[in-house]
């Protein structure tokens, strides 16, 4: 098990994810003594009998919504058995596109419903998302448990409407937890409560802290993206030449044969330095620097893949896209892609399909894709990418497409067709 869960929160409005987000804070005592006295003496103020915990994220997240850029806050406590990093994103419909920034690295979602709401459009948009960006663990936190007059009916139907849902979305029923919680009141957050006598799972905390996640995919070989040539040219390393980043995938030890990717040059790895030293073995998230066995042609955008399993470089490709833009996304946008370090040039062939995530299924042909749509489409780029299907991989396999004018992103890039993963079938 893993030290570390990375985790994102995702839900429609007022579902209580502020009150959820600033209990787990609370609970784990991952806030300051005087944060708490400030939400205190302002629940006062508002006549509430019990501190109002939303308070401890609201402030940010009213910020950042009424701006004109909506970015994802990052939430950091631990408990004595893990660590957890949570991705807090906003919960209103037109801010989708930042439950895919924030989950696109999570190993965990929870998502929240209002158990007076149930399975509501946005639900079934946000495991869509989910479902499309890999997550693999899910957790329905039915909340406001108490405020409903039979509890024990309505979770069971929630969590039956959801089951089926996720299934059809190609999550195993092992992968995904239902678990009945009051923000407000702490029932099932920190412990499990004895309000709710029919649930008989592990309370929030106590699945977050035990839960089994791979930290990175093991099935792969090396992928090493070249993000930094080293050679210093002093006197004390006249001959030194490193390449520097971070491990996406597999592993590294000396003696390794490599290939560097696109060019197809073959060689060694002679040694791994760090700062702390030589290393003998290097995985995935690791930041190294590489010292290979022959002087050959690498530059910053490279990968450097492991010989037995390294994947095809790409001119041309398929992929699922998230739309980002303001303006909409038609055939022959002319757009930089970024891949790893490498960004190059990039041209959108066909769009193949349009993913309707209330219907799961494929409307083909538009012609053009919306702020928060999700499609398939064609792309082309000046420069072959070395990437692996997403399916693989959800580091290697992944991109930004960019406007190469003003710089913003506007679209989060899958290689491949993981929409078949979650169609069920097309419109007549």
């Amino acid at each position: 098990m893993t030290d570390l869960l990375r985790l994102a929160t995702a839900g429609s409005v007022d579902d209580g994810k502020s009150t959820l987000v600033g209990r787990l804070l609370y609970d784990t005592k991952s806030v300051l003594a005087d944060q708490i006295d400030a939400v205190t003496r302002a629940s006062v103020d508002k006549g509430l009998a019990t501190p109002d915990l939303s308070l401890l994220v609201d402030g940010l997240r009213a910020e950042r919504e009424q701006g004109i850029t909506i970015d994802v806050a990052y939430r950091y406590f631990a408990t004595p058995k893990r660590s957890f990093v949570l991705a807090d994103t906003p919960g209103h419909v037109q801010y989708t596109r930042n439950t895919v920034s924030g989950a696109s690295t999570a190993q965990l979602v929870i998502l929240l419903v209002d158990a007076r709401k149930g399975v509501i459009e946005q639900t079934r948009r946000h495991a869509a998302v989910l479902a499309l960006l890999g997550v693999p663990k899910l957790v329905l936190a039915v909340n406001k448990i108490d405020l409903v007059d039979d509890p024990e009916t309505v979770f069971a139907e929630i969590s039956a409407e959801f089951n089926t849902l996720t299934k059809t979305l190609g999550w195993s029923p092992e992968d995904v937890l239902e678990i009945p919680v009051s923000a407000l009141h702490g029932d099932n957050i920190a412990s499990r409560s004895d309000n709710t006598p029919y649930y008989s799972g592990p309370s929030l905390i106590e699945h977050l802290e035990s839960v089994p996640v791979d930290a990175d995919n093991t099935t792969l070989g090396l992928r090493f993206p070249v993000q930094y040539v080293i050679r210093p040219r002093t006197a004390d390393y006249p001959d030194y030449r490193g390449y520097a980043g971070q491990i996406a995938a597999g592993s590294v030890s000396p003696g390794d044969e490599i290939v560097v990717l696109p060019s197809g040059i073959r060689t060694t790895v002679e040694r791994i330095d760090t700062p702390d030293g030589e290393l003998a073995i290097a995985q995935t998230g690791r930041s190294v620097t590489l010292i290979l066995a022959d002087e050959v042609d690498i530059s910053r955008g490279d990968i450097i893949a492991s010989v037995a399993d390294a994947p095809e470089p790409l001119e041309t490709f398929d992929a699922t896209v998230c739309w980002l833009g303001d303006k909409p996304l038609r055939p022959g946008a002319r757009l930089l892609l970024k891949h790893g370090t490498r960004t190059t040039q990039a041209i959108v062939g066909a769009l193949v399909e349009r993913f309707d995530e209330q219907n799961l299924t494929a409307v083909p042909t538009p012609e053009s894709l919306e702020l928060n749509e999700i499609g398939r489409i064609s792309v082309r780029v000046a420069e072959p990418i070395a990437a692996d299907d997403y399916r693989a991989n959800r580091r290697t396999g992944s991109f930004l497409l960019i406007d190469p004018a003003g710089g913003n992103t506007l679209a989060a890039g899958l290689v491949g067709d993981v929409l078949t993963a979650v169609e069920v079938g097309a419109p007549a």
